[in-house]
């Protein structure tokens, strides 16, 4: 087990159950609107992780950046504090025409391009990158709860201005449904790292339906970014319940 060298928070600070976030704007609007005695525990590099309780259920938010190398590293330190449970909250762009601006994606897999941080940790043969079936099911039952909701395979890009049309056509009719950035190396480390995840995502824009493209801003989302919320962390108390001896 690796020996975090970024986060400066102390296993007993980090909750077993995460949610990871890209945005620390979002960790902390999290973090003030669900969690109960909330405690910024680490702010080293920008990591921000606040950890609080809800409903009496520990739980710690914790900012991955943005794409791959800055995500490998959070999950990684995250899962060496003792962290057995990380759904991704983040947003994303519509693939498919059906998915309009603040939709969730609930994804049940991630294509990624070959080589990157998965080719440096696994080489040629990649594991899989899908999340925990039994936590997906449940996370997509309560966003369903919670608004309009789409689940599928999404693309786990590494350059965010690469985007253009040809590529949203050929990734749609591919059947990938969202584009992000990190979804792909939560959901692979997880199965080598021994830690359950799940993502839950907000439709941001949408790359194939012309006049949608234009990306929303948190703040713009945020109505939405609260019901995505409340979906992940309804599915947390039910995790933790079935884990009660």
């Amino acid at each position: 087990m690796i020996t975090p060298q970024h986060i400066k928070a102390s296993p007993e600070d980090v909750s077993k159950y995460v949610v990871v976030v890209g945005d620390p704007a979002r960790a902390k609007f999290i973090a003030e609107n669900f969690l109960k005695e909330s405690e910024l525990v680490n702010e080293a590099r920008g990591f921000l992780i606040y950890t609080g309780t809800y409903k009496d259920l520990k739980v710690s938010v914790a900012v991955h950046g943005i794409g791959a190398p800055s995500a490998a590293i959070v999950f990684e330190e995250l899962r060496a504090l003792g962290a057995e449970v990380m759904i991704r909250l983040g947003t994303c762009g519509g693939l498919i025409k059906e998915i309009d601006i603040g939709d969730f994606v609930v994804a049940t897999g991630a294509a990624h391009n070959p080589g990157g941080t998965l080719g440096q940790y696994f080489g040629e043969i990649l594991p899989p990158a899908s999340p925990d079936p039994f936590i997906t099911a449940l996370l997509a039952e309560e966003a369903r709860k919670r608004g309009r909701t789409f689940i599928g395979p999404v693309y786990s890009s590494d350059a965010f201005y690469t985007e253009n049309p040809n590529m949203a056509k050929r990734l749609s009719e591919m059947g990938v449904i969202a584009i992000e950035m990190e979804v792909a190396t939560l959901f692979s480390l997880s199965w080598a790292r021994r830690y359950r995840s799940a993502a839950i995502l907000i439709a941001s824009d949408n790359l194939v339906v012309p006049g949608k493209e234009k990306l929303r801003s948190h703040e713009e989302l945020e109505d939405k970014v609260k019901l995505a919320a409340e979906a992940l962390l309804e599915t947390l108390i039910r995790i933790s319940r079935r884990e009660q001896p």
